[in-house]
């Protein structure tokens, strides 16, 4: 498996180029920065960074308040968007920080007089409210828990909505339809001439990968059924996100379908998370998925369920006539 074959939540951000040049705050674990710059960010500052010039912002730690008043803070970049890329560590300083760039439009030297709305773009990957671990209690809080408690915290703070400029990552419709725009560089690469006209989309999690898959399959229907315009199912993606994933204008749109296939070695277990009757699923499940996306009951019903991982590609073999 090479780099070029991989797809993480945020991959996709690759596109919005018209980001790339704007100073942004990231948000998450692990080498944020570097992850940021890889995808084409120029101008990156850090919640950790943001907090050593602004040391006064974050007050909720007793032992890390400021034993001294610092001197005022000098030269700092205006920070023109938000990049929230997965749960952080210490979930007060970002979600304080993060609170503030909005309320301030960016720059948090000034003082704040009117609250800014719409407030500056705000990019989230990665939306799964939980994961499984090897925990014995169930699922662990995801990044979907963090910005429910930021959306939460800024609409009881101003009132208003807190607004995405995109939402990436499953089950955002943005992801499939990078994920395919991939694999056919992938079939262009290796010289096969059949067009791809099948998706298969595996997974363990229903409100995110097969809720994801089937939202994708109503978006491929309505693509073919409509290429002038296309009628938006339920999803996440602004407007300005169709026109930045205009991946390449004149591809082969040969892709039909996407099916999904829920494995049981994770967060679903037989009997336990998805009713297989519509009816039952409108009563029975409670809503895992994202606030901006709208909860269809036969969305989380998988094309097939499966034990595990092999036995979804060996399925996928069969159906293909490749076993």
């Amino acid at each position: 498996v090479s780099p070029e074959q991989v797809i993480l939540s945020h991959s996709p951000l690759q596109q919005f180029s018209q980001f790339h040049q704007k100073c942004m705050l990231v948000a998450g674990q692990g080498p944020v920065e570097e992850n940021a710059q890889n995808l084409g960010f120029k101008h990156v500052v850090t919640i950790e960074a943001l907090r050593k010039a602004y040391p006064l912002l974050d007050m909720v730690d007793q032992s890390r308040r400021p034993k001294e008043l610092p001197p005022p803070t000098t030269g700092f970049p205006t920070i023109e968007g938000v990049i929230l890329f997965g749960e952080p560590v210490r979930w007060e300083t970002s979600l304080q920080l993060i609170i503030d760039v909005l309320l301030s439009n960016g720059n948090l030297g000034a003082e704040v007089q009117d609250i800014p709305y719409p407030h500056l773009p705000v990019l989230a990957c990665n939306m799964d409210l939980l994961w499984m671990a090897e925990a014995k209690m169930p699922s662990r809080f995801g990044h979907g828990t963090f910005l429910l408690c930021l959306e939460n915290i800024y609409k009881k703070v101003t009132g208003r909505e807190l607004r995405y400029e995109a939402l990436i990552g499953k089950p955002s419709t943005v992801t499939y339809r990078y994920a395919e725009y991939l694999i056919k560089e992938q079939a262009e690469k290796r010289g096969w001439k059949s067009p791809i006209q099948r998706l298969y989309a595996v997974g363990d999690n229903p409100m995110s990968d097969v809720y994801g898959a089937n939202l994708y399959n109503n978006y491929l229907k309505s693509d073919h059924q409509n290429q002038a315009g296309v009628k938006r199912s339920p999803q996440a993606a602004s407007p300005q996100t169709e026109d930045h994933l205009e991946l390449r204008k004149d591809c082969n749109n040969s892709v039909e379908s996407c099916e999904s296939i829920l494995v049981c070695t994770g967060v679903y277990r037989h009997k336990a998370d998805v009713p297989r009757k519509t009816a039952e699923c409108t009563t029975q499940t409670v809503f895992h998925g994202h606030r901006d996306f709208c909860f269809d009951p036969s969305l989380v019903e998988a094309s097939y369920i499966v034990q595990d991982v092999n036995d979804a590609v060996q399925l996928a073999f069969k159906k293909e006539n490749w076993s």
